[in-house]
């Protein structure tokens, strides 16, 4: 097939990103302020166990990152997670899965620059941006009137630094994201060998006080997941890598095994640093969680001035590296959906320097809008995490599909023993779903009509393109029981509202296990068949050649 055989497509955007420039893309949006929060909102949740909390969310993304490395090696072009689904199903579940992607993209810029702003709270010219206040029985801080202003003026710099060039920012991304996995590291150590307490792994409340449904709780809504999210980046950028093939897959599987060692490390050394004042009574209660600045304060009570001040400086740089990078992504995934005809056109206008400037301000805007219904750092976690794991979970169906229907192809990297990893992988996706919760995914599913709507309304208006999509309702005949039935699941699990769920923990877990494999031997089945597939890979690639962008004066 032309795709895989023939020179890579100049579609506009300039190959200029190396090896370097997509780990560290991906390295750098997994390592942000995740690290700054998730060891002490997951201890919250799961008390010690927390550990294994860790070790069940790196491995859930690790397979997922399988997945990705195959796609992303096979089809290396702009936006790559956004349209695998598009040339496997046809145009309902590419456009589908396409909303989730740019959903996901587009809000976790936002949360970087909250995280920014609560370790800012340190410094006394910072205290007017927040306010305490309680929701549904928790803490939280949230953003002042001014503290809005300053968040809007720290997207807007991100996004300027978007416009500049894909070099210039990959390049800016690679020296903070050294920065930042070095300052995680240097943690690590310094608390390891500044009063290590093995006893607090049995204090308060002891190891495991939630049982299993507190560790698997952890790895949807304190962060966990939401701490691996990144890993995929590279897939983004893959019509601007010099060697896709090559470099792709390596790229996002090292970056999460990068991710998993760190954060691993930062749970024990987090809980193993703690003053015994700090944990007393329960572990969802104790002082720890009162801690506006984790890891800094921490250091702070050790007398370890010097390691807290590089702390708080990095809770500038690690939040503001990983913005920078989805911004970037967010601009590139609605570029890709553009060229596959679900969004305007609009947004495949690049600058002179190949930056899709368009998809950067309605990213800039849209990103702004977010600080208003979701103004603290907790209240967007567990939207995101599930909105990704939605995403995601479009990945494994369409390689499902593609070893299916087109075997033969070319793969650089090929997932071992897919048959049984890649129906693993979207059962994988499906639990994190259960486990974030009804009270987040009911508004995930507002957000899916949402993005129905505007995808509706484009396809009305949009007028004469290069590109009309594929509308495949049968290649798709699975989405709509598959989103209402896993919204069903989680309604009636013990992670859904009822007093007395349907499906009691382990329960739920089984049935969400054969759901997702019905749904996923429907969808394979029901791929659309082997030559559209591959005429669909063909206009995709021709588009990406083509070039066909509109003047920047626009």
């Amino acid at each position: 097939m032309a795709t895989t055989t023939q020179a890579l497509p100049d579609s506009g955007l300039k190959r200029n990103v190396g090896f370097i420039g997509l780990i560290w893309a991906s390295t750098g949006s997994i390592i942000g302020s995740g690290w700054l929060f998730g060891s002490q909102e997951a201890l919250k949740t799961a008390g010690p166990s927390a550990i294994i909390s860790w070790v069940i969310g790196g491995v859930a993304i690790l397979v997922l990152a399988l997945v990705h490395a195959e796609l992303g090696g096979m089809f290396p072009i702009a936006g790559g997670t956004a349209r695998f689904p598009h040339i496997a199903f046809g145009g309902i579940a590419g456009a589908s899965f396409g909303w989730f992607s740019w959903l996901q993209s587009v809000t976790v810029a936002p949360i970087e620059v909250e995280a920014m702003i609560k370790y800012a709270q340190h410094w006394e010219f910072a205290h007017p941006w927040l306010h305490t206040t309680t929701v549904n029985g928790e803490t939280q801080q949230l953003l002042t009137g001014a503290g809005i202003a300053v968040a809007v003026v720290l997207m807007a710099v991100v996004t300027v630094i978007n416009m500049l060039s894909v070099r210039i920012l990959a390049n800016t991304n690679s020296a903070a994201t050294w920065w930042k996995v070095a300052i995680p590291l240097l943690v690590i150590i310094v608390l390891a060998f500044s009063g290590f307490h093995g006893s607090n792994f049995t204090a308060a409340d002891g190891f495991m006080p939630q049982g299993a449904k507190g560790i698997l709780a952890a790895v949807s809504t304190s962060g966990i997941i939401f701490a691996f999210l990144g890993f995929e980046q590279a897939d983004q950028l893959a019509g601007e890598a010099k060697n896709p093939r090559r470099d792709i897959p390596r790229a996002v599987i090292g970056s999460v095994l990068i991710g998993l060692v760190i954060y691993l490390l930062l749970q024990i050394v987090f809980l193993g640093a703690l003053r015994s004042d700090a944990i007393q009574g329960a572990w969802a209660t104790a002082d720890f969680t009162k801690y506006t600045g984790p890891f800094a304060d921490i250091a702070m009570a050790a007398g370890i001035t010097w390691l807290a001040v590089i702390i708080f400086i990095d809770a500038i740089i690690s939040p503001a590296g990983t913005g920078l990078i989805y911004v970037t992504a967010t601009s590139r995934i609605s570029y890709g959906l553009s060229r596959n005809g679900y969004f305007p056109k609009a947004f495949e206008w690049t600058t002179k320097q190949g930056v899709p400037w368009v998809g950067l301000i309605v990213a800039f805007v849209v990103g702004c809008a977010c600080f208003a219904p979701f103004p603290s750092w907790q209240g967007l976690v567990s939207l995101i995490t599930s909105a990704s794991v939605l995403m995601y979970a479009g990945a494994p169906l369409a390689l499902g599909a593609f070893r299916k229907r087109i075997p033969e192809i070319e793969r650089p990297y090929r997932m071992p023993a897919a048959t049984v990893l890649s129906p693993i992988a979207f059962i994988v996706a499906n639990l994190i779903i259960l486990w974030t919760g009804w009270d987040t995914d009911w508004k995930l599913g507002v957000a899916i009509l949402i993005g129905a709507v505007v995808i509706i309304l484009n396809n009305v208006f949009r007028g004469a393109s290069s590109v009309r999509p594929r509308w495949d309702w049968k290649a798709a005949q699975w989405l709509l029981p598959y989103l209402i039935g896993m919204g069903l699941i989680v309604f009636l699990s013990d992670f859904g509202p009822l007093t007395n769920p349907v499906f009691p923990l382990w329960i739920d877990i089984v049935v969400v296990a054969v759901f997702s494999l019905v749904i996923y031997y429907w969808a394979i089945n029901s791929a659309s068949p082997r030559e559209e597939i591959l005429r669909t890979a063909e206009d995709v690639r021709d588009v990406e050649e083509s070039g066909v962008v509109e003047p920047v004066h626009h």
